[in-house]
């Protein structure tokens, strides 16, 4: 049984020499370790384990240690410390099965995926230690909140929504419910597509992909320039974050505004653990797309604009994910 344990220390995440060095080996496959630090991928889409042998025994001891490699930069070019830089934990404190992380302002100035990756990393390192089931979050004292204005509570892993990634490199099929534009660009037309994709790809990245490549039959439309990237996408709490490059605003003005966000809403929504989406450019989530809709907002599905009566599904299957590289 884990024991409970309650005290509070300071404590600035500082960079470790001696931390860095324990990490030179902790990629191998080869050993079995005791203990995980997750990172974040060099492309800002996930957490990374790294296997790691720690030098304290006590929960106190590892606490601290853990919490400084969450925030110390690792020597390879695939993965990042979790805890960007400039972002300092100010003090911790454990209650009854919880730890409770205070930060420093700059913490409530993270892009929103940078700030969900780096939660999920810390929730999953901290809460390998024994008398640790959860992780509050703090900023100068006041509790993290979310989009909404509302308190994220303690965290666990069960909270966030990541690609477990049990079968790497395999292929699996799925039915993805897709909104593309109708033919004259006021209103939205289902489109269900039969895709096989890889199973390292999350269910978010392949909607979101498969609406920039557009429908596959009927008179719909695509409603993202088919040449806009997507940088990255996290769910955390029915909450989803997406993240385009800056080619999202090359705007065709013959799609009505409403349609083209609520493309991207209802898209993501269908895949049934998504209540509310945000749209950032480039991590920015100032300004508006064009001229209603704000950025910095959350958008619920709204499936007034999906035409009814006819019905333009289709169900096609996209043999160009079946390739296996």
């Amino acid at each position: 049984m884990k024991k409970s344990v309650g005290r509070k220390k300071a404590l600035p995440v500082l960079l470790m020499l001696g931390l860095a060095a324990g990490m030179a080996g902790c990629g191998s496959k080869k050993k079995d370790y005791s203990y995980y630090i997750s990172y974040v991928d060099s492309e800002q889409t996930q957490t990374v384990a790294a296997g790691y042998e720690p030098r304290n025994v006590s929960v106190d001891g590892l606490i601290q240690e853990f919490l400084n490699l969450l925030g110390t930069d690792t020597d390879t070019v695939d993965y990042v410390k979790a805890i960007p830089e400039g972002i300092s934990i100010e003090s911790w404190e454990v209650e009854q099965d919880c730890l409770l992380l205070d930060f420093n302002a700059a913490y409530s100035k993270l892009e929103p995926v940078t700030e969900i990756l780096c939660r999920l990393a810390i929730v999953k390192t901290m809460t390998q230690l024994e008398g640790i089931e959860s992780v509050c979050f703090f900023v100068k004292g006041e509790p993290l909140v979310d989009s909404r204005g509302e308190a994220v509570g303690a965290m666990t892993i069960d909270s966030f929504v990541e690609n477990p990634g049990e079968q790497i490199n395999s292929y699996q099929h799925a039915d993805i419910d897709l909104y593309f534009a109708n033919d004259t660009g006021d209103g939205l037309v289902r489109e269900t597509q039969e895709v096989y994709y890889n199973s390292n790809i999350s269910m978010e990245k392949l909607v979101i992909e498969h609406l920039i490549s557009g429908p596959k039959g009927g008179k719909a439309q695509g409603t993202l320039p088919k040449e806009t990237k997507l940088i990255n996408v996290a769910v955390v709490d029915g909450s989803c974050y997406v993240n385009l490059d800056e080619n999202f605003k090359n705007q065709n003005y013959e799609i009505q505004e409403p349609v083209v966000i609520y493309s991207i809403v209802n898209s993501l929504a269908s895949l049934g653990n998504i209540d509310r989406v945000q749209i950032s450019v480039n991590g920015d989530t100032s300004g508006k797309y064009r001229d209603d809709y704000e950025l910095s907002q959350m958008y619920r599905p709204d499936y007034s604009f999906v035409e009814v009566g006819e019905s333009r599904s289709v169900v096609v299957e996209d043999v160009k994910d079946t390739e296996k590289k």
